[in-house]
This record gives structure tokens, sequence and C-alpha cells, in this order.
């Protein structure tokens, strides 16, 4: 369960889901009794929520007058105040599935578990960072979110689950584990089976493309021209797909994190730029 103290204006959660490992996070207040718009923050591949521009994001949010939720995915493997990966198997056995159903999770329990009498959900946003932008977009086009989804950010986000090479997709059929290193600590990490098997499998509940034309909330699609690990192509192609309201916006000179690192050194203009453009989507449309 979350523990919740209305005297203060960031709190800790922890969630114990019917399956999978527990869901750890901070849900940033601003000042004033609510109930608040809330805005979800899901974090991407190798992310957690500490990591660089969450914890600024969420404070803008919060100085904006939206209750801003952040966690770590169970597949992150770690725990708030973690710096490395801390529970190596449950980053091993993550799938596109289990990211979803984390973050399904935790809307489940958004007013009750998390923020109770707090938070309002008939204005309820998502913004989410590379794989963390495929969660929130399936999130906000599934049947049960659908229409309960107001707005929607998408940064950096991913076009398709497929990321991987024919090689490399051999490479990870013949070895069992597909190794992963973590360029920032140095940790040699692995991706399990389940992961191979799933995008191997194609199901439909994973199609973005599929998910774009769906989901009703509308749209602003956030992405660097100089993006490193997604080309900003996807984010056409996630752009095209889209039915309904939807903006692109191309930010220049911009890479994956937008110039931000971990440890957050401060903003960069690429960073400011996608900062205020999700700020000001979200007080449009959740108001």
């Amino acid at each position: 369960m979350a523990t919740y103290n209305p005297a203060m204006t960031s709190h800790s959660f922890r969630l114990s889901p019917a399956t999978g490992r527990p869901l750890e996070g901070i849900l940033d207040l601003p000042s004033g009794p609510g109930p608040h718009p809330t805005v979800v923050i899901c974090h991407g591949f190798k992310g957690f929520l500490e990591w660089g521009f969450f914890p600024p994001l969420a404070e803008l949010l919060a100085q904006r007058g939206f209750a801003a939720v952040r966690f770590n995915l169970s597949g992150a493997g770690m725990r708030p105040g973690d710096e490395l990966v801390t529970d190596p198997e449950a980053f091993r056995t993550n799938t596109y599935t289990k990211e979803l159903e984390d973050l399904l999770a935790v809307l489940e329990v958004l007013g009750s578990a998390i923020g109770p009498e707090r938070l309002d959900l008939d204005r309820l946003g998502l913004v989410g960072h590379s794989r963390g932008g495929a969660a929130s977009l399936l999130a906000a086009a599934s049947d049960a979110w659908r229409d309960r989804v107001k707005a929607l950010v998408t940064w950096a986000a991913i076009a398709r689950v497929d990321r991987f090479s024919e090689d490399q997709m051999a490479l990870w059929r013949k070895i069992g584990d597909f190794p992963v290193a973590n360029a920032r600590t140095g940790q040699e990490l692995a991706l399990g089976p389940a992961m191979r098997e799933e995008i191997e499998a194609r199901p439909a509940h994973l199609d973005l493309l599929a998910a774009a034309g769906r989901r009703r909330a509308p749209w602003l699609i956030v992405h660097g021209r100089e993006d490193e690990s997604v080309p900003f192509r996807e984010a056409g192609e996630l752009a095209g797909a889209a039915t309904g309201t939807t903006q692109l916006l191309a930010i220049e000179g911009g890479n994956h994190t937008f110039g931000a690192k971990h440890p957050f050194a401060g903003p960069t203009p690429q960073l400011i730029e996608a900062m205020n453009a999700t700020q000001t989507w979200l007080k449009r449309y959740l108001g």
C-alpha cells in the first residue's frame, strides 16, 4: 500500500500487485487541497524514477498545479535511491507486456492507494519517455483507459517493439540471454528469452501504430532530430498512424534525452523546449 502524509508535498508509495514485483514511486503534489489534475510519468529502458530529468519534470508539473506520479517499472530492477540495478533477475525477465501491466496497475489505484482525495481523475494525463512512451500510448489506447486519459505526451517514443537486427535475434536464440551493457554504470546485464519470444510472437496488444489510431487523448509527440537511440523517423510513423488531435514537435539538436544526463546537471535548451511544450499541452487539455 502507499504511504501518504497530507502535510508533505512529496509522498512515497509502494504497491504490491497480485502478480509481479512491488512497484515503488513518488507522488509530488502542488500546494492546496485539490483535487488536482494528475499526470503519471513513465520512464524507459534502463531508466528509473530519479534519472536525470524526471525529478525536475515532476517538480515543474507540481509547480503548475498538477499532481505528478512517477515510479520504477518492476523490470528496472531498481528501488528508489538505487544508482545501480540491484535486482538483475527482474531486469532479465522484463517484457513489454510487464511494463504495460505495471503502468496499468498504477493507474488502477490512483486516488485510493496513491493520493486519496487529492487527485482529480477526470483530468488524467500520461507522459512517457522512450519505451515508457510506448507503455503510455498502449495504456491510453486500452479499452479500460481510452476514454479516461485526457492528455498524452510522449518523449522520444519508439514506434515498434522489435528493436533488434536479425543477427542479434539469432545470437539471442543461440545463447538464451542477450547481453546489455549500461554505459552509465558499467554494469553488465542481460535480457532473457521471455522478451525475445514476445517480440517474435508479435502480439496485437503491442502494435504501437495500431494503438496510435485507437487512442483518443490529444497527443503531443516530442522527439529530438538528433536522437541516436530512436530515429526521428519513428516519431513521424507514430504521427502518421495517429487519429484525432495530434501534434509532432521536432526538437532541433535534441538527442534521445534532450541533452540531459544523470546525475542531472541542469536543463539544456532542448530539454527546456520539451518541458515547456509538455506543461503547455497538459494545461490546455487538463485545465
